[in-house]
């Protein structure tokens, strides 16, 4: 009479629960792997559609972006890149709202910016040049977000002349978006900072705390409440 083989062996230590668990495991990653496939393509299908408004990708480049990008889905409130670190990916958000913060000499927190999708977001300086960064990314709300790290980021672009010309035009935008903020900060009143967000980002309001927003425009949450009542009025 034969021994009995290893996955008969395995099986024969399992007791029914453990196996029926197993089981269901499976059938459950099955079914998970299925809603992910088209959940996959519909993020790439964003991310290309919002590239192929900036430079021409052929079919094959639009194999590389699906084939370099990740998806990724993440909770509310969850921190995707900690401050000391150096950003290990640059993040396109296809939905759901994620901010870049500090903390200042007090401790408070200090948001910089805050990303709208469809939208790129990273510490882009530290990012870039491999560095560690002094802010935060954290997820507003749920998540889904594509994400590339530096090294993939730059065989994409050894591949690619048009993500070449695209990722420079994507750091290019986020200089722009820093020296406008800070001309902004500096020229504007705090209530014409108020009423540019409501006409540039009004979704903001409807999915993003209004401490975050305070801090974004500069005020604290006080000062903001009341720019907010006297506009009602």
């Amino acid at each position: 009479m034969q021994g009995k083989s290893i996955f008969e062996k395995i099986i024969a230590r399992m007791t029914m629960k453990h196996l029926l668990e197993k089981v269901l495991s499976i059938l459950e990653a099955m079914k998970f792997s299925r809603g992910s496939f088209y959940l996959c393509y519909i993020m790439h299908n964003q991310l290309i559609q919002l590239i192929s408004k900036s430079v021409k990708l052929s079919d094959s480049e639009k194999d590389l972006c699906t084939q370099y990008f990740e998806p990724v889905l993440y909770p509310k409130n969850r921190i995707i890149e900690e401050e000391g670190k150096v950003p290990k990916y640059l993040y396109f958000v296809v939905s759901g709202f994620v901010r870049l913060f500090h903390y200042n000499d007090k401790g408070d927190e200090v948001t910089t910016h805050i990303n709208c999708p469809p939208g790129f977001i990273t510490s882009y300086t530290n990012f870039a040049n491999q560095t560690k960064s002094d802010e935060n990314l954290e997820c507003i709300t749920g998540c889904e977000l594509l994400r590339i790290s530096k090294a993939d980021l730059d065989l994409l672009i050894q591949e690619s002349s048009a993500f070449k010309d695209f990722s420079f035009l994507v750091f290019q935008q986020s200089l722009s978006y820093n020296e406008k903020r800070a001309k902004e900060l500096a020229t504007l009143t705090a209530e014409q900072r108020y009423l540019k967000l409501i006409t540039e980002k009004s979704e903001l309001l409807q999915n993003v705390p209004m401490q975050y927003i305070a801090s974004f425009l500069g005020m604290n949450p006080k000062s903001l409440s009341r720019i907010r009542k006297q506009i009602i009025k």
